[in-house]
């Protein structure tokens, strides 16, 4: 139970630290606004900067494509159109539990605008007990329950790759996931284990692009620092941007870092006015690498309640008409979702497994165990002490 009187005394000073904050957060603004307007007038050669030293750079700056002083109107998207998505949830393995096993739950959205169609509501459960399930990740020290989290991201591209399919002749249609479609956590796993995970991802955006259908991942209330992180090579006070030589990997608190911990959001919130978006990056991020010709790029919308980061393959990018249809949807879908997009709130609540899922799941699984002739099941002492208590 949290007591309320003593967690009292610890916040009267928090009032004058937020103040504090606010106000060093207006003066790092107005310089990044600043700083923006004098690269602009040497973008070209700050982008061959960064292509120069990529290597040696101890930070993620993304890549203008655009003019850094680009404002440009979305368009209202068209009466008839199809969006698409796909969430996922699961129930973790425990071994206070009755047996050792792990569910994902993958929930499906299809929505129609202007037909006469009903929508598609559901979700897609699996689950997993197998030893090459639940074991497989230990070889190259991965726990289950953080295997579990990627196999989930594979259910999730997977599922949206099939509803494309059945889609596919209808247009314009709109594939949206939440979150980023730049794995981060990949970067740091085993080889064997990304190439478990990252192809079968590729695999299905592929059959995205087959089927014309643009891919679109929706960060709200995005922590993003990428674009910032391009005027830092503008502030470099050396005449290469070599960090590993001049600031001996202490990029946190070198001359160039003027701006931290600003997020790329703050910045954009003062220059976008709604409906528009900021120039298109493309991201540095170093997992990219293993994407091959799917390159994420991304920029800057304002879809009235917030500033937030869209984020499309490279072959969205490429083509002007998907882009448009990207575009447009997503802001669409913001707005009849009353500040984030529907389609992605329906795809959550269809996966999410609440408290009482996880009983009837667990109860489910009890009564086919009886069935099977299996004795002595139950949930450790922990776990029933637990549920219940004596105060």
């Amino acid at each position: 139970m949290l007591d309320l009187v003593k967690l009292a005394r610890q916040m009267q000073g928090i009032s004058q630290h937020l103040s504090d904050e606010a106000e060093a957060t207006r003066q790092r603004l107005t310089l990044a606004e600043k700083l923006l307007v004098q690269a602009r007038s040497h973008q070209a050669d700050l982008v061959t900067l960064q292509q120069m030293w990529r290597d040696r750079l101890g930070f993620a700056a993304a890549e203008p494509v655009e003019p850094l002083d680009t404002r440009q109107a979305i368009a209202a998207a068209p009466l008839v159109h199809t969006v698409l998505a796909t969430d996922g949830s699961q129930i973790a393995p425990s071994h206070h539990e009755i047996a050792y096993c792990y569910l994902i739950n993958v929930g499906r959205i299809v929505l129609h605008y202007g037909q006469s169609r009903h929508p598609l509501l559901d979700s897609l459960p699996e689950v997993f007990y197998r030893p090459e399930d639940l074991y497989v990740s230990r070889q190259w020290g991965i726990r289950t329950e953080e295997w579990m989290g990627y196999r989930r991201t594979v259910s999730e591209a997977i599922a949206l790759a099939e509803l494309g399919r059945e889609m596919s002749d209808r247009s314009p249609i709109l594939a949206m996931v939440d979150g980023s479609l730049i794995h981060w956590f990949l970067e740091p796993l085993p080889a064997e284990a990304r190439e478990a995970i990252l192809p079968p991802i590729l695999d299905a955006w592929q059959q995205l692009r087959e089927a014309r259908i643009p891919l679109v991942g929706y960060l709200s209330a995005a922590r993003s620092g990428e674009a910032l992180n391009f005027l830092r090579l503008h502030t470099c006070p050396h005449t290469t941007p070599d960090c590993q030589s001049h600031c001996q990997g202490q990029t946190e608190t070198a001359p160039c870092q003027v701006f931290a911990p600003l997020r790329d959001t703050a910045l954009w919130s003062l220059l976008l006015e709604p409906g528009q978006r900021s120039p298109f990056w493309r991201s540095s991020a170093k997992i990219l690498e293993f994407y091959g010709e799917q390159a994420i790029y991304f920029c800057y919308v304002h879809v009235g309640s917030e500033v937030a980061r869209v984020e499309v393959p490279a072959w969205v990018f490429a083509d002007r008409h998907l882009l448009d249809t990207a575009l447009t949807l997503t802001i669409a879908q913001v707005q009849k979702g009353y500040g984030y997009p529907v389609a992605l709130a329906e795809a959550h609540n269809q996966a999410v497994v609440r408290g009482g899922d996880r009983a009837r799941f667990f109860a489910l699984l009890e009564q086919q165990m009886i069935r099977a002739g299996l004795t002595n099941i139950g949930t450790s002492y922990k776990e029933a002490r637990k549920r219940g208590s004596i105060a």
